[in-house]
């Protein structure tokens, strides 16, 4: 038990005391704020006992520690906290017992390094336990006596204040706590108001760092977010930090406090970021921080950080607070993203629609009716736009231009350069240019017009349906297909480069002649490079047996076939590229 320390007071000394407890019942029962009464009490203590400087722990039972509010002359109070048996504090702690001494630098339980942080040298303290109903409940301190040393009198000055003291910092606590509960709870319940009606993620995340100061002291903060494919933390939102830093506040996972709670999905409390080396200097000016991790489902997508310039400024009260707040910012954050993924979604199918628009007004809505020649040709769509092409462009009588290409890329940009291929391809078909010399204009002007990366393999001829001859020259596509009335194969590669990447390149052309019976295929990749479940290619020679076996058929009927072998092939039956072909048939004479 402690002892209760009593002298033989004169009437000086018991007119000082009632002066004591007149300013100690004014100063103790002026407030009821939390940082209020104890900036009172450590003005209250420092007279009481003509003290250099004062300080009040308050044990934190959850944490095992004594928080601790230090006090000098004029000076606003510092926060910091030690654990228990740490100095005279601890000793007294653990022992309940006041300690007086004049000379504490001699004294076994002198601890430099507290002495040290708190910044004052000791020649003289007295340390007295704060007790709540039975109850050790914390400490107060008086260092160093302005006149003279430390007596008993004022140790039975302490005797009188403490319980007084222990009170009213219970009193203020309970208060402060039941204010800050509601505080919170109406905070949580205004940010989940608002960020129901936010959707986009930059404003989620900003009303929660603004909510958040509602209830945690904090001078910067930011929220992180994992991107799942390069493994990058990003900074999302900040507050509080220079704007020539907030660009680099990236890390990845296990960099850094934050990297570490992404790995971890442990939160972090670091009283003292000088003394952990994780602790990446954003500011200079941070001397502590906490880092929860943001849960969605159980999977780590991030972390609420937040930074003070004071040591030790965090508690587990606030980690439990802010771990609320990154419950609360977890579900915005994924509806913000599902949003964001509709309206990008609903983006790209505006744009995919706007594509295919584009591509079936290239399409010829008839096929030429030529003597003698069955022709025909048909585009069949992917799930994506893509870039194939595929023209009959009348000539002059008897004569047919034949164009098949596809052009690198999907969407938009690929219908674009088709668009600019199909524009330059019939301006110098119009010229009455030679095959050979209209595939080289057309290359020249590709290679004026694309990105280095663009490109067009394509397919031009002319077929003559008088004479039976096709000229053609092939720029870098797949080699069309002639089948002869008695199943030989040829193949027309005969031509040049790809257009579009090497200006100036010279192009052949090269005639081919159609006797009855024979049939000529043209398609683009799509066909050949179709993939069944086993990733295997429908490739060449499956199409020319697919020829092969109807060949007795009309164009249309052989065409239709050809794409009835596609998709069985298919896994799924489903095409993932484009499909585009052209069958030119030289009927048999009997037929």
């Amino acid at each position: 038990m402690m002892e209760k320390y009593d002298s033989n007071h004169n009437p000086e000394t018991a007119r000082r005391r009632l002066e004591i407890m007149t300013e100690a019942a004014h100063l103790l029962n002026s407030t009821i704020e939390y940082e209020e009464l104890l900036k009172n009490v450590l003005k209250l203590v420092t007279r009481a006992v003509d003290a250099e400087a004062a300080l009040v722990y308050r044990y934190n039972r959850a944490e095992e520690e004594l928080r601790v509010r230090f006090y000098s002359g004029d000076q606003e109070p510092t926060v910091m906290s030690i654990k228990l048996d740490q100095g005279f504090v601890g000793w007294v702690a653990k022992n309940n017992q006041p300690v007086l001494t004049n000379d504490p630098m001699v004294d076994s339980r002198y601890n430099p390094e507290i002495t040290d942080e708190q910044g004052v040298e000791f020649h003289s303290l007295i340390c007295y336990p704060l007790m709540l109903r039975g109850e050790f409940f914390g400490v107060i301190e008086a260092i160093n006596k302005t006149t003279g040393q430390f007596d008993q009198t004022d140790l039975e000055t302490f005797d009188l204040l403490s319980d007084q003291i222990a009170v009213a910092i219970h009193n203020a606590f309970l208060y402060r706590n039941a204010r800050s509960l509601a505080l919170q709870r109406t905070t949580l319940y205004e940010v989940s108001k608002q960020l129901s009606h936010s959707l986009t993620l930059d404003e989620v995340l900003h009303n929660i760092l603004t909510a958040l100061k509602k209830v945690v002291d904090f001078t910067a903060g930011s929220v992180y977010l994992i991107d799942d494919k390069s493994g990058a933390v990003d900074t999302i939102t900040s507050v509080g930090y220079d704007s020539a830093v907030k660009a680099d506040l990236h890390l990845k996972i296990g960099e850094g406090i934050v990297g570490d709670v992404a790995r971890t999905g442990e939160a972090q409390v670091v009283p003292d970021t000088s003394k952990d080396d994780r602790y990446i200097t954003a500011r200079h000016e941070t001397r502590s921080e906490i880092v929860v991790p943001i849960l969605s489902d159980g999977k780590m997508i991030g972390a609420l950080n937040l930074e003070h310039d004071y040591l030790d400024a965090f508690s587990g009260e606030d980690q439990e607070i802010l771990s609320a707040f990154a419950s609360q910012a977890a579900i915005s954050i994924e509806r913000a993203r599902m949003h964001k993924f509709m309206l990008d979604q609903k983006k790209m199918d505006e744009q995919l629609s706007i594509a295919r628009a584009i591509q079936n007004t290239f399409l010829p809505n008839t096929v030429p009716s030529l003597r003698n020649f069955d022709l025909w040709g048909a585009n069949i769509p992917s799930g994506e736009v893509g870039g194939d092409y595929y023209d009959f462009i009348q000539i002059v009588e008897n004569q047919v231009g034949i164009a098949i290409a596809d052009v690198s890329g999907k969407g938009i940009p690929a219908s674009l350069i088709m668009a600019s291929f199909r524009a330059s391809l019939i301006a110098e078909i119009r010229n009455n240019y030679a095959i050979r010399t209209i595939c080289r204009k057309v290359n020249n002007l590709l290679c004026e017009s694309l990105e280095p990366e663009n490109f067009v393999t394509a397919i031009y001829g002319v077929l003559d349906a008088k004479n039976a001859i096709f000229t053609f020259s092939n720029c870098g596509h797949n080699p069309g297909l002639i089948l002869r009335a008695d199943n030989s194969v040829e193949e027309l590669g005969e031509g040049g480069i790809i257009l579009g990447i090497r200006p100036d390149s010279k192009y052949e052309e090269r005639p081919i002649y159609f006797n009855d019976g024979d049939i000529l295929c043209l398609f683009t990749d799509g066909v050949t490079e179709a993939e069944n479940a086993r990733e295997e290619q429908y490739e060449t020679d499956r199409l020319i047996e697919t020829i092969t076996r109807y060949r007795h058929l009309s164009a249309a009927e052989i065409g239709a076939k050809i794409i009835e072998s596609v998709r069985a092939f298919s896994h799924s039956g489903i095409f993932m590229d484009d499909l585009t072909l052209i069958i030119l048939k030289r009927p048999a004479a009997s037929a």
